[in-house]
């Protein structure tokens, strides 16, 4: 649902465009270098003179004030830097990094949730904040227990690749054609495993199995066999006999799967929209309903300054088809 428009704000013409957005605008959101904006009359001062109830939500690598307050931000180093790399991946191979962007997709969600509560502020007080939200902090905030583990008993963090270091079975593990999550995270759901699912009552009667702290001890006699019994059937085979016995399972999905899963076909996961250039295209949905609704997706992804006539003509700018000419002529939008 955006819209995209270009302006050259480093002319003085193209500077006076973005500072009458800015006088009719809620939110501002910036991901430049901390103090680069302020040197071409766009920082929180400048803007906040302007207009004194807008949001300004700044987005950096490592915040506003610091040694590293300068340095560029990039997913895949925050998460090396801020600990989330080394507890990441098999504890027998290197450092790994998740599949996604996470840690941009996080401090996204943090500036998401920093600017409503931004505004609920605003509507007590009338006075606009200046959010700092980066990387850096986000992803160490997102270390969760590993974090408390480390700040409260002082122990070092570890990479488990899928399990878990506390819990037995709680892992990934193998079938005969693909893999299933199996997470018996107590003694009654492993007494459900071995003795309903894999037709093995000896195993919870095993004393190296019978208890967690016993499983834990024992996990790497335990996982091998486990294994060894799930190699013997195919993934449907297993989740037919896991469905309804009260133990945590699901399968690996790949991404084809993901998208044809009942549930997803279900909640309507994807939207189908028009594209100006690339014709129909689906989309992921909002992942947020509200009162049993969807947020309808409106627009599709705007190809770069799709929108800059549309919005100089709006009731936020005004500017005349002359007066559009003109900033086009002059190479200011």
């Amino acid at each position: 649902n955006k819209r995209s428009i270009t302006v050259n704000f480093k002319k003085p013409e193209g500077l006076q465009i973005v500072h009458d957005l800015i006088r009719k605008a809620d939110v501002l959101v910036e991901n430049f270098i901390p103090g680069k904006l302020a040197e071409m009359g766009l920082g929180y001062e400048d803007c906040r003179e302007i207009n004194p109830r807008l949001i300004y939500a700044s987005i950096t690598g490592y915040g506003q004030t610091g040694p590293y307050r300068k340095a560029a931000g990039y997913d895949v180093v925050i998460e090396g830097e801020a600990g989330l790399m080394h507890i990441t991946g098999e504890p027998d191979r290197p450092p790994c990094k998740v599949g996604v962007a996470v840690t941009d997709i996080s401090t996204g969600l943090y500036a998401h949730g920093s600017i409503l509560a931004a505004l609920l502020s605003r509507q007590q007080t009338g006075k606009g904040v200046w959010i700092d939200v980066n990387l850096f902090e986000t992803q160490i905030a997102g270390l969760a227990n590993i974090a408390s583990n480390y700040l409260i008993g002082g122990a070092e963090g570890s990479r488990h690749g899928t399990a878990h270091p506390s819990i037995v079975p709680y892992q990934v593990l193998p079938c005969k054609d693909g893999f299933i999550m199996i997470g018996a995270g107590n003694d009654k759901q492993f007494a459900t495993l071995a003795t309903k699912i894999l037709d093995r009552p000896d195993l919870a009667q095993d004393e190296r199995f019978a208890t967690n702290s016993a499983r834990v001890a024992h996990r790497e006699t335990l996982v091998p066999l486990l294994t060894e019994l799930l190699m013997e059937y195919d993934r449907d085979h297993w989740l037919a006999k896991f469905n309804g016995k009260g133990v945590p399972f699901g399968p690996i999905n790949n991404i084809q799967q993901t998208f044809e899963h009942p549930q997803a076909k279900a909640r309507g996961i994807t939207v189908e929209v028009e594209h100006p250039r690339a014709g129909p295209i689906k989309l992921v949905a909002p992942a947020v309903s509200y009162d049993g609704k969807r947020m309808p997706v409106k627009r599709p992804p705007p190809y770069l300054s799709q929108h800059t006539d549309e919005a100089s003509r709006t009731k936020e700018l005004g500017y005349t088809d002359e007066q559009i000419a003109r900033l086009r002529e002059q190479r200011i939008i």
